[in-house]
Order: structure tokens, then C-alpha cells, then sequence
């Protein structure tokens, strides 16, 4: 692919604060359009089953919007059929204006050759029908989940309910103590968006232009992987994506920004928060070592003894940067920091206001601190916690 001449060239500080801004943490956040606002500008928030402080798609508005209440945030997602579930950067939670621009991959699964696990025959037309009759329901309802207690030994009924999501024939309407509740799209889409009219090239045209706002500016790496699309996918609608090509100080690679971003400099408060590692502003671990000079890594996958930082650390963002790492827990209302990296002794004020937030938050009253991977940084954090809990 020929790159075209870039029409600006960024610092890195600029596109920085460019990313953040895009991101939702700089400059003061819409809290009127609240959780739904949020996920309209994300364009995506990813799932995921670990639950330490709450669960990743509770922690992403959180942390643009303060303490917005937890079941308030399951509501925005799911009543009235304002976000549906599927395959975008990871498992993810999709405002529902997007589903058109999903055909592509929807196309992709149908054509598929081959799946990993065997469906027994009429089985599928047997989920649909039960659903249409009785629905919405878990692959509980539908007659069971799985085979064994093996996690991925699912029985016929679940391998054809996710088939179908896949498919696009079901949708996901909300998640019910983890479970995922099916109904059938035709019924939990909006008729004006139910469809697969939209081409490939229109489609991934749309998921580029969006990855491109969502990061304020990014490489082709970064845009592919805001919604998992292959690099060549980028190639073929960049041009004609409405994002517009720059050099970035220092990242050595073509990138590509939105022009809305490029009009006002990022300018207002910063957040200072915990971030989930699903969080879409470090989930790609390339992208925040060259933003932010931080190697991050979720080490909930890796053998205890081999951890560096904890199994469910959360990077502190604060004055745009990535300061520390925390690694919660909660004992009844105890928020638990097992394990903390701190960035320095300037970075123990902002631990600090996190941590009493994020407690305050999730209804803990206290906070213990069990270990400073700077030892001599652990009174000044603990008094400056006791300070603000005061």
C-alpha cells in the first residue's frame, strides 16, 4: 500500500493527548449521555469473566465517569435494546446502531467450512423454534450448557444457540449472573437495523472510521485491531475511511487520525483512575508502551510464582500518565491492594485518591494495603490513604 503524504505531524505529547481525549480522559466527561454515551463513543467494550473490584464492562464507564451505580450500568447497556453482544475487538458489548456494519463477519461465520465442535442434526432448527416460542432464555433454559464439567465440553443445545449468535439469527439481550440470554435478532433488533445489506468494503469502511475516533490516531496496527480486522482489511477502505494520514514523533510507523481531532487541541481535566487491563485505552499492549512508555500485561494467565505485578493489576492513569499498578481484591468491605507499583514518590497522591475512589465505589469502608514493590513508598502511601479516607 502506498501511503499518502501526511497532512500533520504530531509530538508524541500531542498524540497523547490526542488518544486520551478520544478515550474519554481528558477534558470533562458527558455525564448526561452517561454509560450509553460512553459506549456510543467507545464504539466497543470488551467482556471478560474475571470479576475483582467488578467485572471489565462495569469498570470502563467507571473509570471515565466516577461512581455511576452498578445496575445502572447493566440497564443502560441492555434495557431497550441499546447494545447487543458479539466478536469485535474480543467479546464485546456493541451499541446497537452498529449491528448493519457487522455483516461482514456475520457473512464470514455462515460460509464458514468448519467449526470445532460437532452439532448434532436438527438441533439448531430445534434451538431457534424454542426460542421463538419461549424466549428469551440461557443455554440453561434451552436444555443445558454443557456435556461434562469440563468448561469447554458444551452440549449440542450450546454449541447451536452460539452458532446461531455467530450467524446473527440470535442475539445476546443481556447477561444474567454471567449467563448470556438469548432471543431471537429479529425480535431484539430494531427492524431499520436488521439487516445484511451493507458489503464487505462498506462495512469494514464504517469499523475503520470508528476504530480511528474511538483512538484519536493510531497506526494500521492499532486501527485493525480495534475490531480484530486483518491489516490488509485496513488497506482496502483507509483512503477512503475520512481519516487522514500523519506522522507521530517517535512511533516510526504511517498512522492515521481523525479529523475532529486534529481541529482543537486536547485541552482539560485529567482522570485519575484505576483501569481494567481490558480497559480499550491499554488493550493493546504495542500501542501503550509507544504512548505511554508502559509494558503492561494481564498475568491473570500466568503461574503465580512467575507474576511480576499480580493477577488482575489495574495501571493507574493519572495527569495522562500511567503511574502504578494495583492489584485489588475485596474482604467484605475491605479493598485489599495486594500488590502495589508505584511510578516514584510523586505517584503515591494519585494511588492513593484511585484506591479511596474505587473503594468508596464498591461500597468498601476501608482499605489495607498489603505490599509496595518499593517498601519505603508503603507508610507514605498508607498515610496518604488514611488522610483522604478521613
Amino acid at each position: 500500500m502506498t501511503t499518502p503524504r501526511p497532512t500533520a505531524e504530531l509530538s508524541a505529547d500531542e498524540a497523547r493527548r490526542i488518544a486520551l481525549r478520544a478515550q474519554g480522559f481528558l477534558g470533562t466527561p458527558d455525564r448526561r449521555a452517561g454509560v450509553r454515551g460512553v459506549l456510543r463513543h467507545l464504539g466497543a467494550v470488551q467482556l471478560d469473566t474475571i470479576s475483582m473490584l467488578a467485572r471489565s464492562h462495569e469498570l470502563i464507564p467507571y473509570a471515565r465517569l466516577g461512581a455511576v451505580g452498578r445496575t445502572a450500568v447493566e440497564n443502560a447497556y441492555w434495557k431497550d435494546t441499546h447494545a447487543f453482544e458479539y466478536w469485535s475487538h474480543a467479546a464485546c458489548i456493541l451499541p446497537i446502531e452498529e449491528w448493519p456494519h457487522f455483516a461482514f463477519r456475520r457473512r464470514a461465520y455462515r460460509n464458514r467450512p468448519h467449526w470445532n465442535h460437532h452439532l448434532p442434526e436438527g438441533t439448531y432448527d430445534q434451538v431457534v423454534k424454542q426460542l421463538r416460542a419461549e424466549g428469551p432464555l440461557t443455554a440453561t433454559e434451552l436444555g443445558g450448557a454443557k456435556k461434562t464439567s469440563e468448561w469447554w465440553d458444551w452440549s449440542g443445545t450450546k454449541v447451536a444457540v452460539e452458532r446461531a449468535l455467530m450467524y446473527g439469527e440470535v442475539v445476546c439481550v443481556e447477561r444474567r449472573g454471567w449467563k448470556r440470554v438469548y432471543d431471537l435478532a429479529e425480535r431484539a433488533v430494531p427492524a431499520d437495523l436488521l439487516h445484511d445489506e451493507l458489503d464487505d468494503t462498506e462495512c469494514l469502511r464504517r469499523l475503520v472510521r470508528l476504530a480511528g475516533q474511538s483512538l484519536g490516531v493510531g497506526t494500521r496496527a492499532d486501527l485493525a485491531d480495534y475490531h480484530r480486522l486483518k491489516g490488509e482489511q485496513v488497506d482496502a477502505v483507509i483512503a477512503d475511511s475520512g481519516l487522514v494520514p500523519v506522522t507521530v514523533e517517535g512511533w516510526g510507523k504511517p498512522a492515521w487520525a481523525d479529523p475532529e481531532a486534529l481541529r482543537t487541541p486536547p485541552r482539560g481535566r485529567h482522570r485519575t483512575t484505576l483501569l481494567s487491563p481490558f480497559d480499550s485505552l491499554i488493550w493493546e499492549r504495542a500501542r501503550t508502551e509507544r504512548i505511554f512508555g508502559f509494558t503492561h500485561r494481564l498475568e491473570a494467565y500466568v503461574p503465580k510464582p512467575k507474576r511480576v505485578h499480580g493477577y488482575f493489576a489495574m495501571p493507574v492513569l493519572a495527569g495522562g500518565w500511567l503511574v502504578g499498578r494495583v492489584d485489588p481484591a475485596r474482604e467484605g468491605r475491605t479493598l485489599v491492594a495486594k500488590q502495589v507499583t508505584l511510578d516514584g514518590p510523586k505517584a503515591v497522591p494519585a494511588v492513593a485518591q484511585a484506591l479511596v475512589e474505587a473503594a468508596s465505589w464498591v461500597d468498601c469502608t476501608d482499605i489495607r494495603v498489603e505490599r509496595v514493590d518499593a517498601p519505603d513508598l508503603r507508610e507514605p502511601l498508607t498515610k496518604e490513604i488514611t488522610r483522604a479516607l478521613a
